[in-house]
């Protein structure tokens, strides 16, 4: 099969028809852009036209390339005007047979050397495929919004789907300026399938009344750096879309524990608190500015401070509590076993301050944990025991609120708030490359890029320490009995033979 794409048609005009017709324009490409409801197309056209006149008034792009891609742009008042395009994008509804009956149609008006390409984000993409007469020339095409602006795009082959038109694809992205990722034809792809980590993790320690939400969206962008806090996220993108795909994952990978949606989204869904677009969800909303913020709490200076002794699973966490306190003139217990005044400050991983008191054999009134997996030199997460001095436990957020770094102090969980998150996330990424879903730096790239995460996922986990991943995941385990938190084949053989998470052979 002999193909040249210079001639793209996309069918449906909402905001990611527009959106690739943008890109596919402003990359010389010619395009017949379809939408079935009479005028959409003709007022998407005018948008683009806008948003490309805006586009000359910021000198993003000069005068002449913006008529240059409006003169390639064609409304099609019929489907049959798409009938000698070399490539037609599908991008509408999210129902199966909706997008099997149009490539029926699509199959009924295009020469056979004609690719056809479905947007979809959580369909089966050999399932679209089936009902068609030549399934091998239909692929996924999986662009983000704002497409402009999410420089990524999943190229996804079905069962039947022929190697060059994966090829083809992937030339064309590069020629639209998005970075390729392909991807096996499994649900959510890679990013959807990914991102589940991110939320439902964010969802589980909700419910068990660890944090609140200001904490814990707090927690995961001070300490990890995500641009948005899994609370804020879900708001932004509505309730309506995340609760469907949470479940719509959960099912297709047949009740797979790590993929269990939540109870609370199910019911804020049932009560319309869908997020910004309802004016409530996780947060409040007024004119789309989000209202109620609680700022971390503060203790200031004391007048005198326990002296601290440190437990630390690992020695540079132990050398950097010693240095932080060193710097503030904090006293340090070097006994063996702490003294019976001593604030006992334990830096663990994976286990609750009860499991960490249990193993040390500590006293649980005096003891405090402290989650180091991003350092010292971001914010920080204190977690008491059920039954630690109300006193020490004020010692040890004024002890870190000294440099002036926000502190957050949580109730009693497994892995606190980041690690088990983060843990989450990059087993999760590790378990994609293991099912050979996509290879590893299509992961990487495709979660910094679509996600904005500030590591792709199974990089991060080198970053952190393949060692301090695996075992937050081990005592999640086996302290929980949960099988969410079994480590990945991936992540474990790379860590017994001390080699890099991105290492393949």
């Amino acid at each position: 099969m002999s193909i040249q794409i210079a001639t793209i048609g996309i069918i449906g005009s909402g905001v990611m028809g527009t959106g690739i017709t943008q890109i596919a324009l402003q990359s010389n490409h010619q395009v017949y852009l379809y939408d079935a409801k009479d005028g959409a197309a003709q007022m998407a056209a005018e948008k683009l036209q806008a948003t490309l006149n805006k586009l000359v008034e910021k000198n993003k792009i000069t005068a002449e390339s913006a008529q240059q891609a409006l003169a390639n742009l064609v409304v099609a008042a019929r489907l049959d005007e798409l009938k000698n395009c070399d490539l037609v994008i599908e991008a509408i509804v999210e129902n199966l047979s909706v997008k099997q009956e149009l490539l029926k149609q699509l199959e009924a008006l295009v020469p056979e050397n004609t690719i056809i390409a479905s947007n979809t984000s959580s369909l089966s993409i050999t399932a679209i495929a089936s009902q068609s007469q030549h399934p091998e020339r239909i692929a996924g095409y999986h662009f983000f919004n704002p497409v402009p602006l999410m420089k990524v795009v999943e190229v996804i082959p079905g069962i039947r789907t022929q190697p060059e038109i994966v090829s083809r694809l992937v030339n064309l992205s590069y020629k639209m300026g998005h970075r390729p990722v392909v991807a096996k034809d499994t649900p959510g792809f890679i990013i959807n399938h990914t991102g589940r980590a991110y939320g439902t993790e964010s969802l589980k320690i909700l419910n068990e009344n660890v944090a609140n939400i200001h904490e814990i969206d707090r927690i995961l962008k001070q300490n990890l750096g995500f641009k948005m806090g899994p609370f804020e996220l879900l708001d932004l993108t509505g309730l309506d879309v995340s609760h469907p795909v949470m479940e719509s994952v959960y099912e297709q990978y047949y009740q797979e524990p790590r993929y269990r949606p939540n109870v609370l989204t199910k019911q804020m869904l049932t009560a319309k608190q869908l997020g910004r677009k309802t004016g409530q969800g996780f947060y409040r909303y007024e004119a789309g500015q989000k209202l109620d913020e609680q700022p971390a709490i503060r203790v200031e200076k004391l007048a005198e401070y326990p002296a601290v002794w440190i437990a630390a699973d690992f020695e540079a966490d132990r050398q950097a509590l010693t240095d932080y306190l060193n710097t503030h003139q904090i006293s340090i217990d070097t006994q063996d076993y702490p003294a019976a005044d001593s604030l006992i400050l334990v830096a663990s991983y994976g286990e609750d301050t009860s499991s960490s008191i249990q193993r040390l054999n500590l006293d649980a009134t005096r003891t405090v944990a402290i989650d180091l997996i991003n350092g010292l030199n971001v914010h920080r997460t204190l977690m008491p025991s059920l039954i630690t001095q109300e006193k020490l436990s004020q010692a040890a957020h004024s002890i870190f609120n000294l440099d002036g770094n926000s502190v957050s102090v949580i109730q009693e969980s497994v892995g606190f708030v980041a690690q088990r998150v983060i843990a989450m996330v990059i087993n999760l990424a590790c378990d994609i490359a293991q099912q050979g879903v996509a290879t590893v730096d299509d992961i990487n790239a495709a979660v910094r890029l679509g996600l904005g995460y500030s590591h792709g996922p199974i990089s991060w986990g080198d970053v952190l320490g393949p060692a301090k991943i695996l075992l937050i995941l081990e005592r999640m385990t086996q302290i929980t009995a949960d099988p969410r938190y079994r480590p990945s084949p991936w992540l474990q053989r790379r860590v017994k033979l001390n080699q890099s998470l991105t290492f393949t052979a």
